[in-house]
């Protein structure tokens, strides 16, 4: 009882400390009155120490009162939006190890959509990737914990591990009629961020997968590799974001004035404009389809917004995902952290991304492209030769089809083929449309 009236008593002491506090900015504030909007906030807070005192003394259990205000921040935070959050100690030194330190993961972005645990996108050529996790897939279990009401910090936590063990997701899909159980063994993620090919002998295709450090350096690299494109098919799906600047600088490339984005906060030192640098390039003219979909996040919604406000690019495939917030994580003291939303990001036509997205000029759903008559009846024969070939792979030694792996690698790296078009409906589309627009070109 001793104990109780101790925390009932520094309690109180917090209210008035608090009170006090706020009279005296009050006070010390030049010509200003003690408004209704101040006399609102003293009620709030007085409101706010009354409850906690209420639990302290009459809940069935006895709480340490730090816990007690640590779980009334938590609730606060998470209750702005879905990206700030409350960081106790662990969370905080959690999240220093993720930027900073070398730990196995899954190789996907994840985050809040309608409320639930959602895959943004795997990375290429990561765990996740490997193991057929695609973006939109729901995220019902983590291991057996269930996600319902759980945070972004709590679910990246569980996820993240040590290389070489094994989590297993629960995923629920669309179209699928039950969720679906992935094993997912983690690893150290390196993550190649853009990738370069050709289509025939006049179309650049350039996969950025990430927002790295180096995207614009390999992106400008790739265009001088292959002077002789006179298109570009921008691949942005799947792309979970990364670096601002290198969002801007990518986008830079392809626009000669103009502001690319801009972030606006409530404090105006938030408010800043990225715009454009004038330069005397072909890449500004250059006829550009960026293709785009469910998996598009953040820095790259804000690259085809604006490719598609500068009219630079035709974006091709789905809506984006819709995270255009801009966070700060600041130390609170006691080695504990808060990550707070401090502005928006903002196209270049002043429309938002954040929960809104990138709508494409046309869109288009993926899937393969049926091609009719004997052509048909080619693919699915390929098909069933290539099944036959991987059962004749695994009766014949791992020795082989390290062989056919290399040169499929290969090829891979270099080229685009004929059937890799025609099994993404989204990259067909962007080619028929890059090589009209092309044409209209010349003719001018």
């Amino acid at each position: 009882m001793i104990k109780k009236n101790k925390n009932v008593i520094a309690l109180g002491l917090i209210s008035t400390i608090v009170a006090t506090l706020l009279l005296a900015t009050t006070a010390q504030a030049k010509n200003e009155t003690q408004s209704d909007s101040q006399k609102s906030k003293l009620e709030a807070y007085i409101k706010f120490t009354k409850v906690l005192n209420l639990i302290d003394q009459q809940y069935v259990d006895e709480l340490n009162t730090s816990d007690l205000v640590d779980k009334a921040l938590d609730g606060l935070l998470a209750n702005l939006d879905a990206h700030s959050s409350f960081m106790d100690k662990k969370s905080f030194a959690e999240l220093n190890v993720q930027t900073s330190g070398e730990f196995g993961g899954l190789g996907i972005s994840v985050g809040m959509k309608d409320g639930v645990l959602t895959v943004i996108a795997p990375i290429d050529g990561t765990p996740a990737d490997k193991a057929g996790v695609k973006a939109g897939d729901i995220i019902l279990k983590i291991d057996d914990k269930a996600t319902l009401g759980m945070t972004i910090d709590e679910s990246v936590t569980l996820m993240r591990g040590k290389p070489k063990t094994d989590i297993v997701l629960t995923l629920v899909r669309k179209n699928e009629s039950k969720p679906i159980e992935v094993k997912i063994t983690r690893d150290i993620i390196e993550i190649q961020s853009v990738y370069a090919k050709t289509i025939g002998d006049d179309i650049l295709y350039l996969h950025v997968s990430s927002f790295d450090q180096k995207v614009v350096k390999d992106v400008q690299e790739a265009i001088m590799k292959y002077p002789k494109r006179t298109g570009i098919i921008l691949d942005l799906r799947n792309n979970p974001g990364g670096l601002l600047d290198q969002a801007v600088g990518l986008v830079d490339i392809f626009v000669d004035k103009g502001v690319i984005v801009s972030q606006k906060g409530r404090d105006e030192n938030e408010n800043i404009e990225f715009k454009a640098h004038d330069q005397d390039s072909s890449n500004t003219k250059i006829p550009i389809v960026a293709l785009v979909n469910a998996g598009s996040a953040s820095a790259s919604e804000i690259v085809s917004g604006a490719l598609q406000d500068h009219k630079r690019a035709i974006i091709v495939g789905e809506k984006t995902f819709g995270k255009g917030s801009v966070q700060i994580v600041t130390p609170v003291g006691n080695g504990e952290g808060l990550r707070l939303t401090v502005a928006r990001y903002y196209l270049p036509s002043n429309r938002t991304i954040q929960a809104v997205g990138v709508t494409p000029d046309i869109t288009v759903h993926e899937g393969k492209v049926s091609q009719d008559g004997n052509t048909s009846f080619m693919i699915k024969e390929s098909e069933l030769k290539k099944h036959l070939e991987g059962e004749l792979e695994k009766i014949d030694g791992d020795k082989k089809k390290g062989k056919t792996d290399q040169k499929a690698k290969t090829e891979d790296k270099t080229v685009i083929t004929d059937t890799m078009i025609y099994d993404d409906a989204q990259l067909k589309s962007g080619i028929d449309i890059l090589r009209a627009i092309m044409i209209v070109s010349q003719v001018k």
